[in-house]
């Protein structure tokens, strides 16, 4: 019997090892839906990252991944907490300044001046047409985001970073 446990000790260890990983700090997640186009495309497959946002927290641009009831979102912060925020013809203003915002599409209803609050965050799709996001359900909760993603594993000619 300690033959056999000794055997299968090192199994044991690497399935333990990949469900703590999976668990607490990277996972795959899929794309769905065409609101993240042209950046992301519908089932593409990315790495889910848990554990940075918490560590380095997370910024402007990035692309994250929110908890929404039973359904995940993918969306990019635009946003950040303590900050207003204002589409108006087309352009993105932060505290009052124009800020380049070099994933719309040029598909923008303005958004009237708002004031983001403490520890809320504004997300928005690339493909803002088709994108249920912060204009409609409104600011996201930093407990409702789960983690961030930038990397593409599937398709394997899209292998890489996702901008």
């Amino acid at each position: 019997m300690k033959d056999k446990l000794k055997e299968i000790r090192p199994y044991i260890i690497i399935f333990l090892t990949v469900i703590l990983v999976r668990t607490f700090f990277y996972t795959p997640i899929r794309v769905n839906g065409a609101s993240m186009e042209p950046t992301l495309i519908d089932k593409e497959i990315m790495v889910l990252d848990k554990i940075s946002p918490k560590i380095s927290g997370l910024k402007r641009f990035e692309i994250i991944v929110l908890k929404t009831g039973n359904s995940y979102l993918i969306k990019r912060i635009i946003g950040l907490p303590g900050e207003t925020i204002k589409y108006e013809d087309n352009k993105l203003f932060i505290n009052g300044k124009i800020i380049k915002d070099p994933y719309t599409n040029n598909f923008e209803t303005d958004y009237p001046e708002k004031k983001i609050p403490k520890d809320e965050y504004f997300v928005l799709g690339d493909n803002r047409g088709y994108s249920k996001d912060s204009r409609m359900i409104g600011t996201i909760s930093k407990k409702e985001i789960i983690g961030k993603t930038s990397i593409i594993i599937f398709p394997f000619n899209k292998i890489g970073i996702a901008k």
